[in-house]
């Protein structure tokens, strides 16, 4: 691995701006000595790695970040520069402040930049005293600063005058090169200062499947250190690490992480370390339960066979094949696995009780995703469908895989006498199950798979799957989610002629149930005929 960073002609002219503001500031006059700049951190890192980014952090040695920030814009309203560039050269400036209750030390600046997303923060060090947990911050030299950051190798600096890469903690270089994720200074310490450091370690240790020093990780299970991440570090700083070691922020764009081994070497080391309790629960419910993760492994030990089905080097059975083809057919698919598979752990576990007697019980694995990882309404919603329909699931699959007539019975007593057919039964549910049914069946299989105490047992769990999978398939089925009802709502009212209701829903679900029975008709007649003897049943007003 070289030391040296080739500059593309993109880096080049950034870097050359970057160096233009920094003689700028000594041509203003006044206090401001001209500035060292230094791109710091992920991307020196990366590039060293041949891993193109658009990520910069930009370490500045006597001015702030927002400082820097507010000279940049007032530079590129001069005409002359302005002139030199055919593009917007700025984006909004933002300042994002420092925390340091929740262990954020640092206030940083961040835009864009001819393209680059920069992060602008001045070198600093910290100094921590016995009677405070929060650290008095200061300018400091890049050396201070390298020993400050979360490991080596994410502490090497590439100098803009010189073109240059710094190693000044002195292991970075040797750590890439044996893939070690170390921290600069002592772990206990290191963590202490900023218990995420722990989950950082973590994902880049799972990215770039590096291995994690055995006495950083040591210090990652001491006591102090585990509740200090439970309870000191704000949720949404936890939401990202996480999400980020799953293939967020664009996991579209990231197919190739996705079927790779990282998102499941991150999990196995989040559980060998012991540290589910601290990540997936709620920290501010003291009375919250400590899930039992023992069988945890089994679930995402079988999401990353499943997503290796089918490749040239498998020699996995068939049935894992038809899963893989049937629930993974977008990298938003193997997404959306990948964070059920966190919550495997809470599936069973009793739903909270909700504040109003009218709404349905919040579930205890979408509570533990809003609060243990402040997860966006869209993921914590897609956990609670999963765990909310994951009895149903198991129920349907039995029974199109033993050909239990009890399941059948039960559905033509809830759905009327139409639902007669088993291909009623299976669309009619995969419907209720909604648009992301593919997600929540794979949920289930992980649960169902984790709750089996031998191979063979998860064997016949995966053939029962693969069996009701194929034939939803042979039902054409598995786009059903997705089908209109042959006559739409204002059809009906003007055949009824009266004005839409509480029955309207129902007798468009009656039209739905007609399709699923009929899937070769595209005559709506026998649909509004069948709305029509039902008229009664489906109470459509006189």
């Amino acid at each position: 691995m070289t030391n040296r960073i080739e500059l593309t002609a993109d880096e080049e002219t950034l870097r050359q701006l970057f160096l233009a503001v920094s003689s700028y500031s000594v041509i203003l006059g006044g206090h401001h000595k001209k500035p060292e700049l230094r791109f710091a951190g992920g991307w020196v890192r990366d590039k060293l790695l041949n891993h193109p980014s658009k990520d910069i952090d930009v370490a500045i040695s006597n001015m702030t970040g927002s400082e820097f920030g507010s000279l940049m814009k007032q530079f590129v309203e001069l005409p002359e520069v302005r002139d030199k560039y055919e593009q917007d050269i700025l984006g909004r400036l933002a300042r994002i402040e420092a925390n340091p209750e929740k262990s954020k030390h640092l206030e940083t600046a961040t835009m864009k930049v001819l393209g680059f997303d920069i992060d602008l923060v001045n070198l600093r060090k910290e100094t921590y005293t016995n009677d405070s947990r929060n650290p008095t911050v200061e300018f400091g030299s890049p050396e201070e600063d390298a020993l400050r950051r979360d490991s080596t190798i994410n502490a090497l600096f590439y100098n803009l005058q010189t073109s240059e890469v710094e190693d000044f903690t002195g292991r970075g270089f040797q750590d890439m090169e044996r893939k070690i994720i170390k921290t600069p200074l002592a772990p206990l310490q290191t963590f202490r200062d900023d218990p995420l450091r722990v989950l950082r370690s973590i994902r880049f240790a799972s990215r770039l499947m590096y291995e994690i020093a055995p006495e950083d990780e040591m210090a990652m299970r001491d006591r102090t250190i585990r509740a200090a991440l439970r309870l000191k570090i704000t949720r949404d700083r936890v939401r990202v690490e996480i999400l980020k070691m799953l293939g967020w922020p664009e996991p579209h764009q990231s197919r190739s992480f996705l079927e790779g081994p990282g998102p499941h070497r991150a999990l196995s080391l989040i559980d060998r370390l012991g540290l589910y309790n601290e990540v997936f629960t709620d920290p501010n419910n003291s009375h919250c339960k400590l899930v039992d993760t023992a069988n945890w492994h089994r679930a995402y030990n079988q999401l990353r066979d499943v997503i290796k089905a089918g490749s040239e080097a498998s020699t996995l059975p068939t049935s894992s094949e038809i899963i893989r083809s049937i629930l993974l057919r977008s990298p938003e698919d193997y997404y959306y696995a990948w964070i059920l598979t966190c919550f495997v752990p809470w599936a069973r576990e009793p739903p909270e009780s909700p504040q109003k007697a009218s709404k349905r019980p919040m579930t205890a694995a979408s509570l533990a995703a809003r609060e243990g990882i402040k997860a966006e309404n869209k993921i914590y919603r897609l956990v609670d469908v999963a765990v909310s329909h994951l009895q149903d699931i198991v129920e349907k699959k039995d029974a199109a895989s033993y050909e239990d007539q009890t399941a059948t019975l039960s559905l033509k007593r809830e759905q009327g006498a139409s639902a007669e057919s088993p291909r009623v039964m299976q669309g009619l549910a995969i419907r209720k199950w909604g648009s992301n049914w593919r997600s929540s069946v794979m949920y289930a299989l992980l649960t169902e798979v984790a709750e089996t105490k031998t191979a063979t047992d998860a064997q016949v769990v995966l053939d029962g799957y693969s069996s009701w999978l194929s034939h939803l398939s042979s039902l054409n089925l598995l786009d059903v989610d997705q089908l209109k009802p042959i006559v739409t709502g204002d059809e009906l009212m003007k055949v009824f002629n009266t004005k839409g209701g509480k029955w309207l829903p129902t007798a468009l679900n009656c039209v739905i149930e007609w399709q699923l029975r009929n899937p070769d008709q595209t005559d709506a007649a026998g649909a509004i005929s069948e709305v029509v003897e039902r008229k009664e049943e489906l109470n459509i007003p006189p």
